[in-house]
């Protein structure tokens, strides 16, 4: 080979080696846009696989009270839920079928909120929603219109509806009730490959294995742990603590007066299952309670296979809410005042129709409720199991008189007025008026005062001490109502006192009021009239005057705690709602006054600490006949603080037809003592309800009980005895409160 040969031979070499390095670099920059550029693309085409996001459900957060000790708690509680991703191509009948059937065997429910029974002989429904019961209407209402019926359709058109729907022609009567009322509640909750469902809620252990059991033939059906609300404590505080339950379809679809339809709940991350707070503290804690839920994903492939299942969000517990309530003495102030009620009743002929009452006893420092007590009263873990009998309860247990109960204060009133006129000049502790028993100032309206333990002229300490209407009849007249009720608001009396819970607002009797007329402007001086407020603004108000004039804002919360660390995220500090300038001796003179009426009362007058108090007995509406004369019926109301040195806490009181204040001077004491062996480290629930419940009459009970039974004048408190029909009829305990 030449030399021209080898340089033709070397340039075709050289182009054959450049067009495969062309080939080779098209086929390199081809696997590098397949796998870099767009491999995670071509990669999911490949495999083709779905994700399905399903919600964990986070622990709901404890309450605590104000040492640690639960009250509220969750407990691991098992639901039988359907997963329809999981489930595939089963017959959806026929698995229910089989868990109908075996939850039947376990004695468990399932959901099922049809109103509607099973067929009779003829194979007609009949609804079951009671006609008065306006929940259950409602529920009846939605349902019909959920399935696009009128409001006319009968329970045999619902049901022929639903077995259209759902193709249950070929089931049995029994089977097409039961299965169309389960498929309702799919269609509530929305079923779907991304909405689990729950079948049946805290199963037993029992029910749990049998369904485990059985798992091979169940397919899609799951045991999840949840969390279910568990009370400790159940008889602490309930009517405060409220109520957790599941979302309603009224609460999850919202619709306004324009027809707009919302979903409030489901904007904040709620599930249609969910629970939340409902009422008292569980629901105005809901945020803090509620928790942060997780997240497990499940994988399916294209083939219908599930390839994978991961908690891939950890769910998060809900904080803890601590409370100012010692567990302890909360239920030593229950036991008290349920053992007061009783003994008046069984004591004096004018109180046989006593078996109600409240009581709230505050820390005057903080504002802090140290015990919110109810009698009758209720336990949190028999709710739903006695609630029919609890309803129909003439003494309404359910009913939370510490907070909702508007009751008219009587003389408990008292220092509100004297703290008025002191404070305004209108008079100062030599300033008298002349009580000769009946006030005159008026042509036609004469009411009396009893004079018990006084008579001629008195000053505001011996008026205070021994409760004289006359004394309060002319101050107040002169103040008016304008000026006693500010201060009076100022005080905690008639408006919100701060708590974190619904309580009623009450009222104080102004010259707005429709009745309005002289004679019930001074009517309202001694706590009558139309004026009606709450045993917590008693309370707010007694520690208000211990506190000589601040008004601390009142509440439950402590504190808000990490339930996993106890670290405080935040704590109530005391907040100043309002002020009374302490001018010259005005607290002073109403302390003096209000120390001399426990001198009166023999169960405070030898108490080891100083205690000063004012009683009230204020009329009801109702009255009785005591031989030809007609007496009305009162309530016993009590406000206290102590030691009178340097208050401690504070105390407001209501019995109803209780007949006199001072009949709840023990339960007063016996607050104090548990007070202070709770300080001490030395209560214990069981030696306060030891106490014995017959107690012996005492001379000021004397005093207060007639040989014939009728209403008493204890410590001249009969305030109404010259009360004429231009009077308004004082608020009764049951009255409605305002929210």
């Amino acid at each position: 080979m030449n030399q021209d040969e080898r340089k033709t031979a070397a340039r075709r070499m050289m182009l054959l080696i450049a067009a495969a390095g062309v080939i080779i670099g098209l086929y390199g920059f081809r696997l590098i846009f397949l796998q870099l550029v767009n491999g995670d693309s071509f990669k999911a085409q490949a495999t083709n696989t779905t994700d399905y996001k399903f919600t964990v459900t986070a622990a709901r957060g404890n309450i605590v009270d104000s040492k640690g000790e639960r009250i509220a708690s969750s407990v691991t509680g098992y639901n039988v839920v359907l997963n329809k991703l999981l489930m595939g191509d089963e017959d959806l009948d026929a698995l229910l079928q089989k868990l109908v059937g075996l939850l039947g065997e376990n004695g468990e429910s399932w959901n099922d909120s049809l109103l509607i029974g099973q067929a009779d002989a003829a194979g007609h429904y009949a609804y079951t929603a009671e006609s008065d019961n306006a929940a259950e209407q409602r529920s009846l209402a939605a349902m019909k219109e959920n399935l696009g019926l009128q409001q006319y359709a009968t329970a045999d058109d619902v049901m022929e509806k639903l077995v259209e729907d759902y193709d249950l022609a070929d089931f049995s009567f029994y089977w097409q009730r039961i299965l169309g009322g389960i498929h309702y509640e799919m269609q509530l909750q929305a079923f779907s490959n991304v909405n689990n469902f729950i079948l049946a809620e805290n199963v037993s252990e029992a029910t749990v294995a049998t369904i485990k059991e059985n798992s091979l033939t169940l397919p899609g059906v799951e045991i999840v742990e949840t969390s279910a609300r568990s009370y400790e404590q159940g008889t602490v505080l309930p009517h405060v603590l409220g109520r957790v339950g599941k979302i309603t379809a009224e609460k999850w679809k919202v619709t306004d007066e324009n027809g707009q339809v919302t979903y409030p709940l489901k904007e904040k991350g709620y599930n249609m299952n969910d629970v939340i707070g409902i009422s008292g503290l569980e629901s105005a804690y809901e945020d803090e309670l509620r928790g942060k839920d997780g997240v497990e994903t499940i994988t399916r492939n294209s083939d219908g296979v599930i390839v994978n299942t991961a908690l891939t969000t950890v769910p998060e517990p809900g904080h803890t809410v601590q409370l100012t309530i010692d567990s302890e003495f909360q239920k030593a102030v229950d036991q008290a005042l349920a053992k007061n009620v009783e003994w008046i009743r069984n004591s004096y002929g004018d109180s046989k129709q006593a078996s109600a009452g409240a009581v709230v006893v505050i820390d005057v420092k903080t504002g802090g409720v140290l015990a919110a007590s109810n009698y009758p009263s209720f336990d949190q873990n028999l709710y739903a199991a006695n609630y029919s009998a609890y309803s129909e309860d003439e003494n309404m247990p359910l009913f939370n008189r510490a907070l909702q109960g508007l009751y008219t204060p009587g003389s408990t009133y008292k220092p509100s007025v004297a703290v008025a006129a002191l404070d305004t000049g209108l008079i100062n502790r030599y300033s008298t008026v002349l009580c000769n028993g009946v006030y005159t100032y008026y042509k036609d309206y004469h009411p009396k005062c009893t004079r018990h333990g006084h008579s001629g002229n008195i000053d505001v300490v011996t008026a205070i001490k021994w409760s004289c209407n006359i004394f309060f009849y002319d101050v107040g007249r002169r103040l008016t109502s304008d000026v006693y009720d500010a201060y009076a608001y100022k005080l905690g009396l008639g408006q919100r006192t701060g708590v974190e819970v619904s309580e009623a607002l009450g009222r104080l009797t102004t010259k707005n009021d429709s009745n309005y007329t002289e004679s019930l402007d001074v009517q309202a001086a001694i706590g009558q009239g139309n004026t009606a407020v709450t045993p917590i603004q008693l309370a707010t108000y007694a520690a208000t005057l211990a506190n000589r004039g601040t008004r601390y804002r009142t509440h439950f919360v402590k504190a808000i705690l990490d339930s996993n660390t106890g670290k405080t995220l935040e704590e109530t500090q005391p907040e100043v709602m309002d002020v009374v300038e302490d001018k010259g001796e005005t607290f002073d003179l109403v302390k003096e006054g209000m120390l001399g009426v426990a001198q009166t009362i023999p169960a405070l007058a030898n108490y080891p600490h100083t205690i000063a108090c004012k009683t009230g007995s204020p009329q009801r509406s109702e009255g009785y006949y005591a031989g030809s004369t007609y007496k009305h019926y009162t309530n016993a109301a009590m406000i206290a603080y102590g030691p009178a040195e340097d208050p401690e806490i504070a105390i407001g009181i209501v019995v109803e037809y209780g007949g006199a204040g001072a009949r709840t001077g023990t339960l007063v004491a016996d607050i104090f003592n548990a007070y202070y062996a709770m300080k001490d480290g030395t209560l214990t629930v069981d030696e306060a309800a030891a106490e014995s419940l017959a107690q012996p009459e005492t001379a000021a009970d004397a005093a207060e009980a007639p040989a014939d039974g009728t209403a008493d004048p204890a410590a001249g408190e009969t305030e109404d005895a010259g009360q004429n029909d231009t009077a308004a009829a004082p608020a009764d305990a049951a009255a409605t409160a305002g929210a």
